[in-house]
């Protein structure tokens, strides 16, 4: 029988979601017992203002003190935003890439600021701790289904300037930024959803121009890894599943010292190719500290189940375990210390942020 304590330390591994618009008990009770990281919240998840505030506190209220929750969501601008109007609306954030090339770049990193903190003020009054909005992806190719505008430029030094004035206004407004998908996942012609895509240039080029927005923003909290297979680092295992990738790139090489979570584990990049045991236990050893499991709850009950039985035949999986807590816990400690001065209600989809999307949404 698995002890309390591994119980808290797998818990604060599992980042997940659910399906309605309520916790069910069986939710409640995990989070209750600091057996739930984090939850990630979607638009299933979101019929109204109210609605959402009330699931908000409640999903805090339940989190013991020592381990509380993070909330967090994809509220990137664009296509990918799961808070709509009456919240302030954003463009996607290409359009900074595109005023930058238009007016300087002066001009552009200023409202990518002003952006990632109206809109990182909206989210802290929803009742938000992580919006995994910074897309660090370059958009190199105009044929990838699953990036394209959500990058913030097309070229990396530009990337990694407007997105990290994006996340330093997040930051001003008490949310945690999560750059994604380590080490890039602009140069894809498939979308990990759906297919396990590969890229296949040599170093030279990833590090010319994928890692360049990582290793600029190596200061930001989370990072969150792609399930992309780079042939350069490991040709066999996707990048969330490989220590050459994970543990020897970002924390070796890059000296990322945040916390790394991964892509959710129920994509079909991971899913059709690994079987979910297999998949954490071999993201956990390949230095991952969290993982996404966004929907379904036996899904995360199993995960759960792997690593438990995984940290009871091995001391180096409970040593990562150990090691991975302790990291989360630490940035959420971190995060609450301050004591959350929340902005009131009233700045979501206040004219001044209304204002802000509209001179992102006027480049042309």
């Amino acid at each position: 029988m698995r002890s309390a304590a591994l119980a808290q330390q797998i818990g604060q591994l599992l980042w997940v979601g659910f399906a309605g618009s309520d916790m069910t008990a069986r939710l409640v009770e995990r989070i209750s017992r600091g057996e739930i990281g984090a939850i990630i919240l979607f638009a299933r998840n979101i019929t109204t203002l109210d609605q959402l505030c009330y699931l908000t506190g409640r999903l805090h209220d339940a989190a013991p003190p020592e381990t509380p929750l993070l909330i967090a969501v994809d509220q990137e601008g664009g296509r990918v935003q799961r808070i709509r109007a009456p919240a302030t609306e954003w463009p996607p954030m290409l359009r900074l890439g595109e005023l930058a090339l238009r007016r300087g770049t002066a001009e552009a990193e200023a409202l990518a600021a002003q952006v990632g903190r109206a809109l990182g003020r909206e989210l802290a009054a929803l009742g938000f701790d992580i919006d995994f909005a910074q897309v660090l992806d370059v958009h190199t190719n105009p044929a990838n289904p699953v990036i394209g505008d959500r990058a913030f430029a097309t070229t990396p030094e530009l990337a990694a300037l407007l997105a990290g004035a994006f996340a330093r206004g997040l930051a001003a407004a008490e949310i945690l930024g999560c750059g994604k998908h380590f080490p890039g996942h602009g140069d894809t012609a498939l979308d990990s959803h759906l297919a396990l895509p590969r890229i296949p240039h040599a170093m030279e080029r990833l590090g010319a121009v994928e890692l360049v927005p990582f290793r600029a923003l190596s200061w930001l909290p989370i990072l969150m890894t792609a399930h992309v297979v780079f042939a350069a680092l490991d040709d066999t295992l996707p990048a969330t599943l490989s220590p050459l990738v994970v543990d020897g790139l970002l924390r070796r090489t890059l000296g990322y010292e945040g916390v790394i979570v991964s892509d959710d584990l129920e994509m079909k990049a991971i899913a059709d190719h690994f079987g979910l045991e297999d998949a954490i236990e071999r993201g956990l050893l390949a230095g991952c500290d969290a993982f996404l499991l966004c929907k379904q709850e036996d899904l995360q009950l199993r995960a759960a189940a792997a690593l438990t039985h995984a940290a009871e035949r091995s001391s180096k999986v409970r040593e990562r375990i150990a090691e991975s807590a302790a990291r989360v816990v630490a940035l959420k400690h971190g995060h609450f210390a301050a004591g959350r001065n929340r902005p009131p209600r009233s700045v979501v989809g206040c004219a001044e942020h209304r204002e802000i999307a509209a001179q992102l949404l006027a480049v042309e």
